[in-house]
């Protein structure tokens, strides 16, 4: 059984996350810079080749009333694209607070804003994945 990769795109940068080998817990993996879909799609791609992924689990930023937005769409455009390139299961996990609890934990960290801005997609991703695995 491999890894799961947790990801949370956004449109300057994706974080993302990977499982131990057991499943128990999310361990931050990187927050990407995007270039263009075509490199950002082959850099994954190359992660989860690198890392025996077999799962993706998606952050899907819904509205607070549980619809999909503009954000939304955007991302289910990419995942499913990586979904497509990689030929694993893609799973959608609801973020609505992923983002908000990163930047939480990172100023009780007493983290300067601007190294936040460098890992909260990283922990938001974190965040994403362990939710996912802990309703297994």
């Amino acid at each position: 059984m491999g890894r799961i990769l947790g990801l949370d795109v956004g449109d300057v940068r994706i974080g993302s996350a990977l499982s131990d080998l057991l499943m128990i817990t999310a361990q931050g993996l990187e927050t990407y810079t995007r270039k263009d879909e075509q490199a950002d799609i082959g850099h994954f791609c190359e992660i989860i080749k690198a890392n025996d992924v077999d799962k993706i689990v998606c952050g899907l930023p819904k509205n607070m009333n549980g619809t999909l937005g503009e954000q939304a769409e955007k991302v289910q455009d990419f995942a499913e694209k990586l979904r497509e390139a990689s030929g694993l299961p893609l799973i959608y996990w609801d973020e609505r607070l992923t983002t908000k609890s990163a930047h939480r934990t990172l100023i009780e960290a007493d983290m300067s804003r601007k190294k936040r801005k460098a890992v909260v997609d990283k922990i938001a991703a974190v965040y994403i994945l362990q939710g996912y695995m802990d309703s297994l």
